[in-house]
């Protein structure tokens, strides 16, 4: 197949997040993914990885550590969903987005075995799109012979298809209420998906946790004789200051007694809780034998990039994009917002999908706005934006309604006066397609120019 027809296929295969009586392949379990990576030959273990579960930062963390192993000149391969623009962000290469040849080339393989398998009775149902896309990036990085992995989970963790993986670390970013429908209505039940990755004898990286979701974690890792590295304990902030955004810290290793100056590349505080798993991270794999200097790891996290969060687009007025789906998200965006725009007007264009907690999300931020746009991305999950209006509207001091998400951007850029700031949220769907129309916006006026 080519690329198109690969896409097209992968499509085909329903949604992520499908429901059973939706699509016959939508079933959670690793039988599947496994008996695809043994025809493959266990590709996922042909390099060292790190796992890294959690409901918000695990994707923010993923890029801090693998940018801090390409910066100590290992190379990488980074797993991450779910994607913005283009499927192929989900399967990189030393910083690199696999090419659609590559791409459509490691899919027909994939493809063909998974016919093989389906007609030998080895398969039961077809593999659904997430685990298809989770063995290109196993066989991808094994033939481009990666020398460390870095895989996030998609949902949960005890049975996303990501979890086949033997890691060196894992690693459980701050857990939040997402995905009740799937992993519970309680911190508990959620930490105990989370808590799924754990492996025998594995040591965790924990970040700063709810005492009722840390305990979970600790129950398990005992349970399994896991290390476990928490970072507030690993590491002491002596002094942090934040510029535009940005925060700057010293923080001195609390095992070693050594400082080190750290300043994510990305912005917001919460950040600095992500560079800071990463930065344990890394200290490990230091301890395994892995050549990573204290140079590699302020240098990658300084200049980690990861588009969607909190990402500005352009000055006068200010434009960002931050993809705030879930309550603990939301937080953050608030105090973001609090931290770096009082006093200035604030536009949200706010989009979400049906399955998100809009009451408690549209409570948290839009109090923060002088005016919110409803809108919605191309997307069946997608909740309309009239109905939005009908069930948070409240939540707003001023609200209009404009479907189309393109046109909600144009508006809210001819309406906003020059010192506003307008922010895009409540959907990585929304805000994948308007960067995806900001692009576009640019490279027309290049060529205009």
């Amino acid at each position: 197949m080519n690329y198109e027809a690969s896409v097209r296929y992968l499509l085909s295969l329903g949604r992520e997040l499908a429901a059973p009586t939706q699509v016959a392949a939508a079933k959670f379990d690793l039988e599947n993914i496994t008996v695809l990576a043994e025809r493959l030959g266990r590709p996922d273990r042909a390099y060292p990885s790190v796992h890294i579960a959690g409901t918000n930062g695990k994707g923010s963390t993923a890029a801090f550590l693998e940018s801090i192993l390409r910066h100590a000149s290992l190379r990488t391969g980074l797993n991450t969903s779910p994607h913005l623009e283009r499927i192929n962000e989900r399967i990189r290469i030393n910083g690199e987005e696999i090419s659609d040849e590559i791409f459509a080339e490691t899919f027909t393989r994939i493809h063909v075995l998974i016919e093989e398998l389906l007609a030998a009775g080895k398969l039961r149902a077809h593999p659904t799109y997430f685990e298809c896309v989770t063995a290109m990036a196993f066989e991808c990085f094994a033939r481009a012979r990666v020398e460390f992995g870095v895989f996030e989970v998609g949902l949960g963790g005890r049975l996303d298809a990501t979890n086949i993986v033997s890691p060196v670390a894992s690693v459980i970013t701050r857990i939040d209420f997402d995905h009740e429908n799937f992993l519970g209505h309680s911190l508990r039940e959620i930490a105990g998906e989370k808590a799924g990755i754990l492996k025998p004898g594995v040591p965790v990286i924990l970040a700063e946790q709810n005492p009722e979701a840390r305990q979970v974690i600790l129950n398990r890792a005992r349970k399994l004789n896991c290390p476990v590295i928490e970072t507030v304990q690993a590491c002491r902030i002596v002094h942090e200051s934040m510029r535009n955004g940005f925060v700057r810290a010293r923080i001195t290793e609390n095992s070693s007694g050594a400082s080190f100056e750290i300043a994510p590349g990305l912005p917001g505080r919460f950040q600095l809780q992500n560079a800071l798993s990463a930065f344990a991270a890394a200290r490990l794999l230091q301890d395994r034998g892995f050549r990573i200097s204290s140079e590699a790891v302020t240098r990658g996290i300084a200049d980690t990039v990861w588009p969607g969060r909190l990402e500005k687009l352009q000055s006068h007025p200010s434009v960002y994009l931050d993809g705030a789906h879930n309550p603990g998200a939301a937080r953050e965006l608030a105090v973001f917002l609090e931290q770096n725009f009082s006093g200035r007007k604030i536009w949200l264009l706010y989009a979400t999908l049906r399955d998100k907690a809009v009451d408690e999300v549209t409570g948290i931020l839009f109090p923060h706005a002088a005016e919110v746009i409803f809108t919605a991305p191309r997307t069946s999950r997608a909740v309309s934006a009239t109905q939005l209006a009908e069930i948070a509207g409240h939540h707003a001091a001023h609200f209009s309604v404009i479907p189309d998400a393109e046109q909600a951007l144009d508006h809210a850029l001819a309406k906003a006066a020059p010192d506003d700031a307008i922010f895009i949220t409540g959907s990585l769907y929304l805000v994948g397609q308007l960067r995806h129309y900001w692009n576009q916006r640019a490279q027309l006026a290049a060529r205009g120019s």
